[in-house]
C-alpha cells in the first residue's frame, strides 16, 4: 500500500514537473499555469466541475454494469457452449473492429440527444471486449476441472459459482481497464453534441470561450475520473482475486 501511494505521488510530480517546464519554455497562453489552474480548480470544483463529473461517471457506471451483466452472460454461454459460440463469433468478430464511434449519429436518431445514446455507445464499446475475454477465459479452463468439480457432486450452478466465473473474473477486470480508457475518451467527444452536463461538454465550451484554466481544470477532472475508475477495478481485484497473490 505504501508502494501504491509512493507510485502515485511520484506520477504526479513528474507531470507536473513537466507542466511547468512546458510552461516557463513556450511563451504561449494555450499553456496555463499549474498554479493558476489548481486555483480555478478547487474553486470551481463543487459549483460548476463537480455537477459535470458526476453526470460523466453516471454514464460511464451505468453503461459497464449493464456491459457486464450482458456480456458476462453470453461470454459465458458462448465458452460453455461451443454449438451458440459457432452461431454468434461471426456477429462478434464482424461488429467487434468496426470504430463504434461511427454509430453515435445512428445511435442519436434512434435513441434521441439525451443520455440513453451516449449510454448505449459506451455499452457497444465495452461488451464485446467482455463477451470475447469471458468466452476465452472459459475455454482455458482444463477439462479435468471440470471432471473433477462433477466427481464431487457439483451441479451446474455450483460449476459455475465455484470454477468458472473465479476462474474467468481476472480477465474480465482486465478487459474493463482496458476498455474504460476508451470509453472515456470517446465520452469526451460524445459529450459535445446535445448535452448540457458532462466533463467533455465542460473542457470544450471552457476551450470555445478561451478560459484555458478552466479547460485544465476539466481535463484534471477527467484524469480524476480515469484513476477512480481504475482504482476501484483494483479494489475489486483484491476483494475477489486475492487467492492469485498467495
Amino acid at each position: 500500500m505504501k508502494k501504491q501511494k509512493f507510485n502515485s505521488f511520484y506520477a504526479l510530480f513528474l507531470i507536473i514537473a513537466v507542466w511547468y517546464l512546458l510552461y516557463f519554455t513556450i511563451d504561449s497562453a494555450i499553456i496555463s499555469s499549474p498554479t493558476a489552474v489548481s486555483k480555478v480548480f478547487l474553486v470551481n470544483f463543487s459549483s460548476e466541475i463537480l455537477p459535470h463529473l458526476l453526470m460523466s461517471f453516471y454514464r460511464i457506471t451505468a453503461a459497464v454494469l449493464i456491459s457486464l451483466i450482458f456480456g458476462v452472460s453470453l461470454g459465458l454461454l458462448t465458452g460453455m457452449h461451443p454449438e451458440i459460440d459457432k452461431f454468434l463469433a461471426p456477429l462478434i468478430y464482424l461488429l467487434y473492429p468496426i470504430p463504434k464511434i461511427a454509430f453515435l449519429p445512428v445511435f442519436m436518431l434512434l435513441f434521441g440527444l439525451g443520455d440513453l445514446s451516449k449510454i448505449i455507445l459506451l455499452i457497444v464499446i465495452v461488451i464485446f471486449q467482455i463477451i470475447v475475454t469471458t468466452r476465452d477465459g472459459v475455454r482455458g479452463i482444463d477439462s479435468k476441472y471440470f471432471a473433477s468439480a462433477r466427481s464431487l457432486g457439483m451441479d451446474r450452478l455450483d460449476i459455475y459459482q465455484h470454477l468458472v466465473l473465479p476462474a474467468v473474473f481476472p480477465g474480465i477486470l482486465t478487459a474493463l481497464r482496458i476498455t474504460i480508457g476508451t470509453s472515456i475518451a470517446v465520452l469526451f467527444f460524445a459529450e459535445n453534441f446535445a448535452v448540457k452536463y458532462g466533463i467533455g461538454y465542460y473542457i470544450m465550451n471552457s476551450w470555445s470561450m478561451v478560459n484555458y484554466a478552466k479547460m485544465y481544470s476539466g481535463i484534471i477532472a477527467v484524469s480524476l475520473l480515469g484513476y477512480f475508475l481504475f482504482k476501484g477495478i483494483d479494489l475489486l481485484e483484491e476483494r475477489f482475486c486475492s487467492w492469485q497473490k498467495s
